[in-house]
């Protein structure tokens, strides 16, 4: 089987019985079409990904010889509403005063209703996503279990929330410890979510959460890396090897190499998948 197209993000499902289900994408931004296949198949079988040197921007298709935020070329990245400063740091969003690098695409994205979360693996992490991206966002960073802390109206509220805990909580995720599934099994969120509700501000309290459902994600892995080898198309344009899991948006090769799918956007590939043997 042999597959062709730039990257995108996978796409995940959550099952009901905590399993994760991987669908890799690849898009022809010229003529819209994309190709979906699934990932959890292919564990235990080997495959080729040629990168042919294009990079096309996803906002505009323009061919780049960088990418920029995961997929951008470099003027989208200044411009473009999906690159501003808020999509890392939500507490600088303009949405709610109608404001941003596209106001009618801030309204629609940002001033929504967004989750602030607790994740844990080896730590405890505070996070910041849309109502709607749950649990996609908690899947792509490759989290052990989420619960939700607190709901706002708009993710400039959200962001002012979790900057009020960042002193107690780290807002990244320790790549290398979750791709080697390094986790603190001892954590309890729903414990430490309520503990939490006493440090937030007055004014912050009254967006706390009261579903204390707690997620759990099972990745499809068969084996974890004892290492860790990042491998990735601007120095390997072609990465031959076994699959042998995927966590977050990483796929998990022999040879302790991983490489991160989402970082890859945008760039023009073929996906050879080996017949069995």
């Amino acid at each position: 089987m042999v597959y062709e197209g730039q990257i995108r993000k996978m796409k995940v499902v959550h099952e009901d019985t905590n399993d994760v289900r991987y669908t890799f994408r690849l898009v022809n931004y010229e003529s819209e079409d994309e190709t979906n296949f699934s990932m959890n198949k292919l564990i235990g079988r080997n495959i080729e990904m040629a990168f042919d040197g294009n990079i096309i921007c996803k906002s505009c298709g323009r061919k780049t010889n960088k990418s920029f935020l995961q997929g951008f070329c470099y003027p989208c990245f200044k411009n473009a509403p999906q690159a501003a400063e808020c999509i890392i740091k939500p507490e600088l969003c303009r949405a709610h005063l109608g404001k941003g690098r596209d106001p009618e695409w801030e309204e629609k994205h940002h001033n929504q209703p967004h989750i602030v979360y607790l994740a844990a693996s080896d730590v405890v992490k505070v996070g910041v996503t849309r109502t709607t991206q749950i649990p996609t966002r908690w899947i792509d960073q490759g989290a052990h279990q989420c619960i939700r802390l607190a709901e706002t109206p708009n993710r400039y509220l959200a962001g002012q929330l979790e900057v009020a805990l960042k002193d107690q909580f780290t807002d990244r995720t320790n790549w290398r410890k979750m791709l080697k599934n390094e986790i603190d099994e001892s954590i309890d969120l729903e414990s430490i979510k309520w503990e939490i509700e006493e440090l937030l501000p007055d004014d912050l309290t009254t967006y706390f959460s009261e579903n204390d459902e707690c997620y759990t994600f099972n990745y499809p892995v068969e084996a974890y890396p004892e290492k860790i080898k990042s491998i990735g198309f601007d120095k390997e344009p072609i990465i031959q090897g076994k699959v042998l899991g995927i966590k977050g948006q990483y796929l998990l090769l022999d040879g302790n190499r991983v490489i991160n799918v989402r970082k890859h956007t945008s760039y023009s590939i073929t996906f050879n998948v080996y017949d069995d043997e």
